[in-house]
């Protein structure tokens, strides 16, 4: 289980290797994603505060990322922030999120994005709830709910 520790490691020091990559031009991205996926996931964008359709979807499945499909997160570890995006406790792997500090806006953060294409996905936090402690914020247009994978890892 990732803590707020190893977040912060992962930050500084460097991500664990993904399990393989997917690069693309912006041309090809503009191509396969919606002008507002596209804002979001490859311009570091923000979706409006409970405005994406995944934020009170409580469905069973895997949340993958909406450029390459990698699966992110599971249904299972989802629960409700109250903050308006859809937030996590945990990765569905070490490797499948990429770790970044983020010093935009006047503040200190830790952005989140995909390890296998570097899709932003939102930011995480360290006041979720116990065990980990961690909140994955992530935006709703950043990733695709997959109801077929049935949260069989």
């Amino acid at each position: 289980m990732l803590t707020w520790k190893d977040v912060i490691k992962f930050a500084v020091n460097g991500n664990p290797t993904p399990d393989n990559r997917v690069e693309k031009t912006e041309n090809e991205w503009r191509k396969l994603l919606t002008p507002e996926q596209f804002r979001i996931t490859r311009l570091k964008g923000t979706e409006r505060p409970h405005s994406g359709d995944l934020c009170s979807t409580y469905d069973e499945g895997k949340y993958n990322c909406v450029c390459c499909n990698t699966p992110l997160f599971d249904s299972t570890i989802k629960f409700s922030s109250g903050t308006g995006w859809p937030s996590f406790t945990q990765p569905i792997a070490e490797n499948a999120i990429k770790y970044e500090k983020d010093d935009s806006f006047g503040m200190v953060r830790v952005e989140v994005m995909c390890n296998t294409c570097d899709a932003h996905l939102g930011h995480v936090f360290p006041d979720g709830p116990e065990p980990s402690g961690l909140r994955y914020c992530i935006n709703s247009e950043s990733m695709i709910l997959d109801k077929e994978a049935l949260n069989d890892n």
